[in-house]
């Protein structure tokens, strides 16, 4: 039956009114930064790699037509929200506003807070407007030009002729991107960037027109049995990601449930900066029966790398994927090896049954030889290779069970197999059990593990979390993890453990507060002669305490205490980072201030730290040695078509007189960053 007029008419009529009360439609990427990514601590790009996650959410999801498996990618509901959502949903008909949610059992105000920023409602008044109308009149349509640059020089941009390190561009950033895009129909887009330190060149011989990056794509879904149809760049997200993973496993965080399972949400557009892990080709999905998707891939993409010859044969030594092409030697490796992707993936669902096989294949022009170390005996080696996979997944009331296992052609095996649990309102749990052959070999793979690579790792994984009541919640994960074969900096089989224990407060809008330990161990080497290596455990110890604390609409604050301990080799070392943050809000005028105090006794101990940026970008650098620092963030609303930022950042230091290493240093103990950014709305 339908839900009662009057219902309908409060939710038509005062929807403005309700919005008042929720989060602006831009979502919070700090908050999502917070819950839902991984710990950081590794010495990886995580700009780049949340980068790509912040775009995809930035293309809101229509809450009639999403599927279980996209409500799920957005990693806020579990299992009884979205059931109880469907639900609504199948008995009451299209929702007519975001602010229906309220309506919907175990929606609280926090959970509809999360979400709304994510999702959106379509107009369902049963005209089917041309293509073409549709683009023209889409509201998410929107062109972004960036501008960022470091103030100080850096060595690379000195011009030493003796060096072969210099930086044969400019030390400006230039981003731009159009946009135009409706979740569930259509999405269209440009993306160029050059890095700072590259140069703007029309040169097809070499592959480079204009800008040193160029992304584009074009994709339409849900037009007949063609489910999705892109062309250009995009990503995969079939199974669990053994094979496919597309870049969304965000890994173990204080969101301890809902970023278990990957969500298999087949081909999306890809968006983002970071120059590797998508292809660039085209692919279909189609749906001959109801029950029934068959989809298929091939692309093809020019990657960077390092070649090298022996007495007969050309063969690549290494692959690049920072995507920077500044110096004579980073041109030198620029695009030199074409790869070839071909995939299939056939998808059978009933109700809530869920079964599918995979088929991936990856060649290269150049045979893949790498320079052999103690570690690296099992990476892939070769022109070609071939993945196939199964996977299934069930639901059944508030359980789900999600499954894949998959095979490399003469080479290992991987499995992967969990359950999710909304055993009452009040508790969540997720179990997962992950094995991973050392010679298993997945190039696009992003499944659940410890290791950055699908690749010599098993392990068990129990989270949980807990509501006390409304304002109290409890949460929290053990991860217990075993490393058949060597890796890197840790020669010899080993084991280890990671924990993490989180409370959250929150009485009302106004507050939000939360205490979160963490600790993981495992073995490390360390060197005893030229050429030998020892090794022992080293666990990291990491401690958070922060309150968000809005004291009206205007003004809120933000204030926070991270600390971190390290033991390794009877050595303890520790770290710390204490931050104020000021935001305030007045009519067009939006004012984000930072001042943090940091002190790292080494590298080990640095403090990775969200800070807030333009729109679209991601910023999330780390805090190590003896220093402040400071950044302002602007945002100006122009009129209702154009937005303006900028942004000034500085870091000081007390415990050097050089910043960085190679062609980066900097002479001097500061460095300053500004960046603009111009948003256009069509």
């Amino acid at each position: 039956m339908k839900i009662a007029p009057v219902l309908l008419l409060l939710f038509s009529w005062f929807g403005a009114a309700i919005a008042q009360e929720y989060p602006e439609r831009e979502y919070d990427l700090e908050r999502l930064s917070e819950e839902i990514f991984s710990i950081q601590d590794q010495d990886i790009n995580y700009e780049m790699l949340y980068e790509n996650l912040a775009q995809i959410l930035s293309n809101p999801i229509d809450l009639n037509t999403a599927s279980q498996d996209e409500f799920r990618s957005l990693y806020i509901l579990n299992e009884i929200q979205i059931n109880n959502l469907i639900a609504y949903r199948n008995v009451n008909g299209a929702l007519l506003s975001v602010y229906e949610l309220q309506a919907i059992d175990g929606f609280d105000e926090n959970t509809v807070s999360k979400i709304i920023p994510f999702v959106t409602v379509r107009s369902m008044d049963g005209k089917i407007k041309p293509l073409i109308q549709r683009i023209r009149e889409e509201p998410n349509n929107y062109l972004l030009v960036r501008y960022n640059r470091t103030l100080e020089d850096r060595r690379g941009y000195l011009n030493n002729p003796n060096l072969t390190t210099n930086y044969i561009g400019s030390p400006d950033r230039l981003y731009s991107r159009y946009r135009v895009a409706r979740a569930g129909d259509f999405s269209i887009g440009l993306t160029v960037e050059k890095d700072a330190g590259e140069t703007l060149n029309w040169s097809p011989k070499n592959k480079q027109y204009g800008f040193d990056y160029n992304s584009f794509h074009v994709q339409i879904i849900n037009k007949g049995i063609f489910k999705n149809i892109t062309v250009g760049d995009f990503q995969a997200q079939f199974g669990q990601g053994l094979v496919l993973g597309g870049g969304f496993g965000v890994g173990k965080g204080s969101e301890s449930i809902n970023t278990v399972r990957r969500s298999n949400i087949g081909f999306l557009p890809y968006t983002s900066l970071n120059e590797s892990g998508y292809f660039s080709g085209a692919a279909v999905s189609v749906q001959p029966l109801k029950n029934l998707t068959l989809s298929a891939f091939i692309a093809r993409n020019w990657i960077d790398g390092s070649s090298s010859t022996d007495s007969t044969n050309l063969f690549l030594s290494s692959i690049s994927t920072t995507g920077l092409h500044r110096t004579s030697n980073e041109l030198l490796k620029r695009k030199i090896v074409l790869e070839r992707n071909y995939g299939a993936v056939i998808n059978y669902s009933h109700q809530s049954l869920e079964l599918g096989t995979i088929v991936h294949q990856t060649q290269f022009s150049i045979p893949i030889l790498r320079n052999p170390t103690l570690y690296n005996q099992y990476y892939f080696q070769g022109d070609q290779n071939t993945n196939i996979s199964l996977y299934a997944n069930y639901t059944w009331n508030n359980l789900a069970f999600f499954s894949e296992a998959a095979h490399t052609i003469d080479r290992g095996n991987a499995y992967v197999a969990g359950l999710l649990a909304s055993l009452t309102y009040h508790f969540d749990l997720a179990l997962l059990y992950r094995h991973y052959d050392r010679n298993f070999q997945s190039l696009y793979g992003n499944a659940f593990s410890e290791n950055t690579t699908v690749q010599n790792e098993s392990g068990y994984y129990l989270g949980w979390k807990y509501r006390l009541d409304k304002k109290h919640l409890l949460a929290g994960y053990v991860d217990l993890f075993q490393f058949p074969w060597l890796r890197y900096n840790g020669y010899a089989p080993s084991a280890g453990h990671e924990w993490l224990v989180r409370y959250t407060y929150q009485p009302d809008k106004s507050i939000f507060f939360y205490l979160q330990a963490r600790e993981e161990s495992k073995i490390k080497n360390y060197t005893e002669v030229s050429n030998l290596y020892g090794h022992e455990n080293a666990t990291k110890r990491n401690y958070w305490i922060n309150l968000d604390y809005k004291l009206n609409p205007q003004f809120s604050f933000k204030s926070r205490a991270q600390f971190s301990t390290y033991d390794f080799e009877s050595s303890h070392t520790s770290g710390f980072t204490l931050v104020q943050d000021l935001n305030f809000k007045w009519k067009r005028i939006s004012l984000s201030i930072r001042y943090a105090l940091f002190d790292t006794d080494d590298f080990d101990n640095r403090q990775y730290i969200y800070e807030k940026d333009v729109w679209l970008a991601y910023s999330f650098p780390f805090y190590n040695g003896v220093g402040t620092r400071n950044y302002i963030l602007i945002q100006y609303a122009l009129n209702k078509k154009i937005d303006l930022w900028a942004r000034w950042s500085r870091t000081q230091y007390e415990d050097r007189e050089t910043i960085g290493s190679g062609s980066e240093t900097i002479e001097g103990n500061s460095m300053n960053d500004v960046k603009l950014q111009a948003r256009i709305r069509f």
